[in-house]
């Protein structure tokens, strides 16, 4: 073998080497920056999209269980009446979008559609409906393989240090270890539907008007239809069937027409009762989760109110549960994180308000700096689906 030869032969062995190397160094790099992601497609109800783009979350998500995660907004209605694939939304396949917009038809079972993983509903009654056949004019569902209650949060009253003293003195709410609750929800009821004014419970400074709690729409709202299923439940004494609904609609009504206003969305009502003020939002109806959202994300701005504004818990109050189920195994994967990583359900908690647990959960309530009690344990179970159309339906 001649010299050039073994040149030949030692370049060639070098240059495999280094392909080799390269190969190897390339996949370690890959699989340190995410480049083994599994891309899963989640339908997700609204009122926990800061925390589901939470950097932090995602970020656990990539490195701790491979998951490159797309959660796409749908309506609770929309996900049993139209086909849960991405198209439907306008996403994923554009042919298929041309193809929808013309006309065509397609299932979740169609040729080249963008199915989903899961779905993450932000109410309790369109999780167990979901897993329901599917009745005339809905669309075809998804075979559901597991999952379960994931985030929650519990019905609150936001209002004034001045209307929550005059609603103490009046024994209609009560301070309990720095929390405060409104313990005679039958009274305060029959306040607003007898049309009783602020100054009679013992309001002044120029508050006006008769006693009323704002909340939004139930008719086009979830957390709307949440609250008046707590006033259903209030009203027919814990026993919420479609007759007691129909017996009761008279008062729902009126209490309907008493709120007010109902233009605001859930956030607008809480960014309008901030800046409003006592004078124009003096109970407003929220989700616990709000304020802490809010501390976290306007900490000037909370600190300006803080002293002033008061949490009421009603008892009893009721859970908007946001329920996540999974389709197929990579599904499960992020089920199981949320359910597992103590560090995701941290951040839930501490910097968006959502408890992960029935009435308590693995967090530490004096961390979030609002006074907030450890545990809900006064509680009336939400609406099912039958209950809620005949609400709304007598509402309209």
């Amino acid at each position: 073998m001649n010299k050039k030869t073994i040149i030949g032969i030692v370049i060639f062995a070098v240059l495999i080497g280094l392909i080799v190397l390269y190969k190897v160094a390339g996949n370690a790099i890959n699989h340190i920056m995410g480049g083994d992601l599994t891309t899963i497609y989640v339908a997700t109800g609204g009122g926990k999209e800061d925390f589901l783009k939470d950097k932090e979350v995602l970020e656990i998500l990539r490195k701790e269980y491979k998951l490159d995660v797309v959660f796409d907004t749908w309506s609770n209605s929309k996900t049993v009446s139209s086909p849960l694939i991405r198209e439907t939304i306008g996403l994923g396949n554009q042919d298929i979008i041309n193809r929808m917009e013309n006309g065509e038809t397609f299932t979740i079972n169609s040729e080249g559609v963008t199915k989903y993983d899961a779905l993450f509903t932000s109410d309790i009654r369109y999780y167990e409906y979901y897993k329901q056949k599917p009745i005339e004019n809905e669309a075809e569902r998804y075979t559901v393989l597991g999952g379960g209650l994931t985030l929650n949060t519990p019905i609150v009253f936001y209002s004034w240090d001045k209307i929550v003293d005059a609603l103490i003195a009046n024994g209609i709410a009560q301070e309990q270890d720095g929390i405060y609750y409104v313990t005679d929800m039958d009274r305060l009821v029959d306040i607003i539907l007898n049309g009783k004014k602020w100054s009679e419970l013992g309001v002044t400074d120029d508050i006006y008007g008769n006693v009323s709690i704002s909340s939004i729409d139930p008719v086009k709202s979830s957390p709307g239809a949440t609250y008046y299923g707590l006033l259903l439940a209030i009203l027919s004494h814990g026993e919420v069937t479609e007759e007691n609904v129909i017996a009761n609609m008279p008062k729902l009504k009126d209490l309907y027409i008493k709120s007010g206003n109902m233009k605001f969305t859930p956030a607008d009502l809480f960014q309008e009762y901030l800046r409003a003020g006592m004078g124009t939002q003096k109970i407003i109806v929220d989700y616990e989760k709000s304020i802490i959202d809010f501390s976290n994300s306007n900490e000037k701005g909370f600190e300006q109110v803080k002293d002033r504004i008061r949490i009421l818990y009603p008892k009893p109050t009721s859970w908007n549960n946001h329920c996540y189920m999974y389709f197929t195994e990579a599904g499960e994967i992020l089920y199981k994180a949320f359910e597992e990583n103590e560090k995701i359900q941290q951040i839930a908690w501490e910097k968006y308000g959502f408890r992960t647990g029935i009435t308590g959960g693995k967090y530490d309530v004096s961390k979030i700096g609002v006074a907030v009690p450890q545990e809900i344990t006064s509680t009336v179970p939400g609406l099912k689906m039958a209950e809620y159309n005949a609400l709304i339906d007598g509402l309209k």
